[in-house]
């Protein structure tokens, strides 16, 4: 049975005085400074400026989110196209976890035509009604490319012993500075002695 995760435990932490500014469009940043051939230079290497932007599709796709472990000879890949329509089967059917195990939150995602600016990753897990993690990742600011990124977050390690094997509840969010919540899905796992 999975556990219901509010969206108030969901919210992301602030610093106080960070204002993220007033959003722009990519032609608006590529005239700032258009003088400054190094500012040029580096913007550029963000995909604004002429012909750098992919005007097709959304403004970001995110492809997988990955948790990977030196243990485990595949890594545990959950396939945002293919998302949608299991939504109710990944929360219900929970992934294995191996109990003490050192793991890897991988996450891989396309920006096409904008910039994204303080996306993060926001995960609450739960335990027989309990909150016994959340976990918030800053993955950064990102401008158009025609390749994806990739972000690698802290290894981790997973509990062991007897009181940890058992089924968690977990909820993943990935949210911007202005708010705007791209990915929203509740999964389950399961600590176990072997993968």
């Amino acid at each position: 049975m999975t556990e219901k995760i509010d969206d108030q435990e969901l919210q992301t932490s602030t610093t106080p005085g960070y204002n993220p500014g007033e959003k722009k469009t990519l032609d608006e940043y590529a005239q700032l400074d258009s003088n400054d051939e190094s500012l040029n230079k580096w913007k550029a290497s963000l995909g604004i400026g002429a012909g750098a932007a992919n005007e097709n599709g959304p403004k970001i796709e995110f492809i997988s989110l990955s948790l990977e472990s030196a243990t485990r000879p595949e890594p545990i890949v959950f396939n945002f196209a293919e998302l949608e329509g299991k939504k109710e089967h990944i929360k219900k059917n929970p992934v294995s976890i191996k109990e003490g195990t050192e793991y890897n939150v991988k996450l891989d995602f396309k920006v096409n035509h904008d910039v994204i600016s303080g996306l993060r990753y926001v995960q609450v897990v739960k335990r027989t009604g309990m909150t016994v993690d959340k976990m918030e990742e800053m993955v950064g600011s990102y401008g158009p490319s025609q390749n994806p990124y990739e972000k690698r977050f802290a290894t981790e390690e997973s509990p062991s012993g007897m009181l940890a094997r058992g089924t968690y509840s977990v909820r993943s969010r990935i949210v911007d500075d202005d708010g705007h919540i791209y990915v929203d899905f509740d999964w389950a796992f399961k600590i176990s002695k072997e993968w």
